[in-house]
């Protein structure tokens, strides 16, 4: 398996993703070998084996512990390559590496050779860098089968792929329309075109990304299969409304997802504006960060509602969950997601939740009021209509809880491993 984000160091629902996948599959006994472009620190990886590519022999790195996972190994690249990155925000964390490895071993040291070469001048050179990395180190391991996620590693998985002659099975979680609108970025998009058109299966992750998989690149149907994401259940975290600026008489309206144009957040801030102008005992939580972090919280001010709106950051960990608890109702907004885990955490913490028509996700959800993300007002009055009404509520909130339970990685994992039987069979 090739990624780019594992938790606890996650900035989307893709490290989310595959680690209830990973997981599921090592309680199936299926062997994984997981190659990651960045070193993760030990401290938070007490759930993994983590192995290190610069290790000669097959031992676990000293800052590293053994945890849960039995059957599945994990690999580093050391790699600037940046989650939902742009181009242009890409080519500043390769700076910002470089200057930071200078100051810390010293500009004058010839031992240490630190040129934007080393880490490719652009994303492009550096998603290839990563896929020259993956070919050594998959020189050295036994597997039968290649499973790419996302776009930066489907060059990495053609080439261990071409290399080797095993057969290619990319993961689409999320696609550059998506993320970019119709103003695509032109690079990336010849690499998912490149990724799916050499791939032997595709694994979508709702049937609303399978139709842009066929109709914005041009990929016969027969060869996409869609496999719904699951949701990891968790233990309650700690509640506390201290050093937030909420009352416990006010009710919690949560947005929590990167900022950025994919997930609506404007849309979110239009709805709130709505629904102060009839409830005043609410606030608006925005969790998360993004590139439209700065404009989101200008239009606040400007709509007047500052006052009323929280942007906590981005979250992690046990953060998620106490926000979750502390949530009346959580909205996803979004423009277009491929599928939107964060709508399933939160039934999961018994928190109803109000989802785009344009979402994977309410494919799966039926106990979940439903929107296109640019009606704000439909958006507003159902958000007055669950804070108002107690019973409305409380049935959104029992049976998505009891709903949401059906959707398990176990699920996910199995219909992945059937794939991956049909692809050996086929090829």
């Amino acid at each position: 398996m090739l990624g780019w984000e594992f938790p606890p160091f996650i900035s989307g629902g893709l490290g989310t993703a595959c680690y209830g996948l990973t997981k599921a599959m090592d309680e199936m006994g299926v062997h994984v070998t997981f190659v990651l472009p960045k070193m993760v620190d030990g401290q938070y990886a007490t759930h993994v084996n983590l192995l290190d590519t610069t290790c000669t022999r097959r031992s676990v790195a000293p800052s590293f512990k053994v945890g849960e996972l039995k059957n599945v190994e994990f690999r580093t690249i050391e790699s600037p390559l940046e989650p939902y990155g742009t181009p242009e925000a890409y080519q500043q964390r390769i700076e910002e590496t470089i200057r930071q490895k200078k100051l810390a071993h010293g500009t004058a040291s010839e031992s240490l050779p630190v040129t934007g070469s080393d880490y490719g001048s652009d994303m492009h050179n550096e998603v290839h860098r990563y896929a020259a990395l993956c070919v050594e180190l998959a020189k050295n391991e036994q597997f039968d089968i290649v499973h790419a996620h996302d776009w930066m590693t489907y060059p990495a998985g053609i080439a261990v792929a071409t290399i080797t002659g095993r057969p290619l099975v990319i993961h689409v979680h999320s696609t550059e329309f998506d993320r970019s609108g119709e103003h695509v970025n032109q690079m990336i998009y010849d690499i998912e075109r490149q990724g799916m058109q050499r791939a032997d299966k595709i694994i979508a992750v709702s049937h609303f990304t399978r139709s842009i998989i066929i109709s914005r690149y041009g990929i016969c149907g027969d060869k996409v299969e869609v496999v719904h994401n699951g949701v990891e259940q968790n233990g309650a975290a700690e509640l506390t409304l201290a050093d937030t600026g909420i009352r416990s008489d006010e009710k919690i309206v949560l947005f929590l997802g990167r900022i950025t144009m994919q997930k609506g957040p404007e849309y979110f801030l239009y709805a709130a504006k709505k629904v102060l102008e009839v409830m005043s005992n609410v606030k608006f939580v925005m969790a998360g960060s993004g590139d439209m972090m700065h404009r989101a919280i200008e239009l606040a001010a400007e709509l007047g509602i500052g006052n009323k709106v929280l942007f906590t950051g981005f979250l992690r960990g046990q953060d998620v969950q106490k926000i979750y608890k502390m949530a009346d109702l959580y909205v996803m907004p979004s423009v277009s997601e491929p599928f939107g885990i964060a709508p399933l955490e939160a039934l999961g913490n018994d928190v109803p939740v109000i989802i785009s028509k344009q979402s994977g996700v309410s494919e799966v959800l039926i106990h979940a009021l439903k929107v296109d993300f640019w009606d704000v007002d439909e958006i507003a009055n159902k958000i007055v209509a669950v804070l108002k009404y107690p019973p409305l509520q409380m049935t959104l909130k029992h049976h998505g809880n009891f709903e949401v339970r059906r959707l398990r990685w176990k699920d996910s994992a199995e219909k992945c491993a059937r794939i991956y039987e049909e692809t050996l069979v086929a090829v």
